[in-house]
């Protein structure tokens, strides 16, 4: 019986790595242009007039930020991952923001926007729990 049970127990075992999927640093480059693109309609879906309207939280301003670049790096955060796009302002400040995104079926997600807030990303890759993804 104590066989038995360990067999069911790596029959199992094996299944969820499998239904879970290869690791995330072994993203093909199709893959990796999945996300970009996942990410990239996310922006446009967002913009309202050619803009992302984001909420100033210490002003209580909404500020209007124009898309410049996508970023061609990746970043891993365990199932996770991080892509960075520029906009600039009306006055030509630049404004990073960090998408973090996810899988979904059979695309990607992104579940936080991270607006001017490189100290998350710096502090979560000095933590070790994000790194660059290799291509």
């Amino acid at each position: 019986m104590r066989g038995i049970r360990w067999l069911v127990a790596a029959v199992s075992a094996v299944m969820i790595v499998v239904a879970l999927g290869p690791p995330a640093s072994a993203l093909s480059l199709g893959e990796q242009a999945q996300l970009q693109a996942a990410m990239q309609q996310y922006v446009d879906k967002q913009l309202v007039d050619g803009v992302y309207l984001h909420l100033d939280r210490d002003s209580g301003e909404v500020r209007k930020l124009h898309p410049v670049t996508a970023h061609p790096m990746i970043m891993q955060m365990g199932a996770h991952y991080v892509l960075c796009f520029d906009f600039k302002d009306a006055a030509g400040a630049s404004h990073p923001i960090d998408f973090y995104m996810t899988r979904k079926e059979r695309s990607y997600v992104v579940f936080h926007a991270a607006v001017d807030d490189r100290a998350l990303l710096k502090r979560l890759m000095r933590d070790g729990r994000i790194t660059r993804l290799e291509r």
